[in-house]
C-alpha cells in the first residue's frame, strides 16, 4: 500500500504519470492525472484529508467497508486513511486532487469563526468520503483549478491559498453540504484526530504502525502512549485481533475465499493469516468455515 501525497510528490512520478500537473504550497498538494485502465484494486493512503474530483472515466473506491461509484463530474472528500480504487471500463479515468491538512482547516475556519452565522455544533463524519454537492463555492473553485491546471505556468502561491481558503469558507458556510460542514468544523476545533476513529476506519488496511502514528497526527512514540492509554495494549496487538475477527465474520457471512479474505483484512502472507487465526480460533480458516457451516 504506498502513500498517494508521497507518490505524487516524488520527482519520478512526471516519468509514471506523464501528463500530470502538480503544485505544492508548504504542506498543500494540487493535483490532476490520468490513470491507464487496470482490473485490480489499487491500495493507497494518506494522511490528510483530500478532495477528489473525476473529470472523465468511471471508478469504484472502497473505505472502511462501504463503496462509492464515481463518474465524470462526481466530487467526493475523503478523509485520511486508506482506500482501494479500481477502474470500470476500458477509459483511463483523469481525476483532479486536493489535499488539505488540518492545520490549514484549523486556520480558516478560527478566522472566520467570528463572522460565521449561528450553525450547529461541530461533529465527525462517521463515514469515511462524503459526495460534495456542487453549489457556486465549489464550482468556481473546480472552474478555477481546471484553468490553472490548463495552463502552462505555476499560479501565484498567494493565488492558490486563496481559492482554497474561499472553497473551505464556502463549504463551511453553505447549507449544501451540511455533513462536509460538521466535519470541517470538528477539525478545525480539535486539536488533533481521534486515535480510536482512525483505527476503526482503517484497521483492516495493511498499514504499518508508523503510518497509523501519521493519520493520528501524532510522532510514534506519543502515537503508542496515547493508544494504550486508549486501548490497554499494543497497537500491532490490537491490529491483529481486530483483523482475526473481520476474517472469522468473512469467513462465516460471505463466500470470499480465504485470498480474498487475507487481502480484505489487512494480512500480508496467507501463511501469516492461517497461523495467526489457528492461533487464536484453535482451526484453520476452511476448517472454521466448515464447522460454522454445519452448525
Amino acid at each position: 500500500m504506498f502513500n498517494v501525497i508521497e507518490a505524487l510528490r516524488s520527482p519520478s512520478i512526471a516519468e509514471m504519470l506523464p501528463g500530470i500537473r502538480k503544485f505544492e504550497i508548504g504542506a498543500l498538494l494540487f493535483a490532476s492525472f490520468s490513470c491507464p485502465p487496470s482490473e485490480q484494486w489499487e491500495a493507497s493512503w494518506a494522511e490528510h484529508d483530500r478532495i477528489v474530483h473525476v473529470l472523465s472515466g468511471r471508478n469504484l473506491l472502497r473505505a472502511a467497508g462501504e463503496t462509492w461509484e464515481i463518474g465524470p463530474g462526481d466530487t467526493l472528500f475523503f478523509k485520511k486513511g486508506a482506500c482501494f480504487l479500481r477502474h470500470q471500463g476500458n477509459e483511463a479515468i483523469c481525476l483532479s486532487m486536493f489535499f488539505i491538512p488540518d492545520a490549514f482547516v484549523r486556520t480558516v475556519v478560527r478566522e472566520l469563526a467570528r463572522d460565521l452565522p449561528v450553525l450547529p455544533p461541530p461533529a465527525e463524519a462517521n463515514d469515511m468520503a462524503i459526495r460534495v454537492n456542487e453549489d457556486a463555492g465549489v464550482s468556481a473553485f473546480l472552474q478555477s483549478m481546471t484553468v490553472f491546471f490548463g495552463d502552462r505556468g505555476t499560479p501565484p502561491e498567494l493565488l492558490m491559498k486563496l481559492k482554497l481558503k474561499e472553497l473551505i469558507a464556502s463549504i463551511v458556510v453553505s447549507q449544501s453540504n451540511p455533513g462536509l460542514s460538521a466535519y470541517l468544523r470538528h477539525v478545525a476545533y480539535s486539536d488533533s484526530p481521534s486515535i480510536p476513529a482512525i483505527m476503526e476506519a482503517n484497521c483492516c488496511h495493511n498499514l504499518s504502525i508508523e503510518a497509523f502514528a501519521k493519520l493520528c497526527g501524532r510522532s510514534l512514540s506519543s502515537f503508542k502512549r496515547e493508544f494504550r492509554e486508549c486501548y490497554g495494549t499494543a497497537p500491532g496487538r490490537w491490529l491483529l485481533d481486530r483483523r482475526l475477527d473481520c476474517s472469522a465474520h468473512l469467513l462465516t457471512a460471505t463466500n470470499m475465499s480465504v485470498t480474498e479474505i487475507v487481502f480484505e483484512c489487512g494480512f500480508e502472507q496467507p501463511s501469516h493469516f492461517s497461523r495467526a487465526f489457528k492461533e487464536k480460533f484453535g482451526q484453520t480458516p476452511s476448517d472454521y468455515r466448515g464447522t460454522r457451516a454445519a452448525a
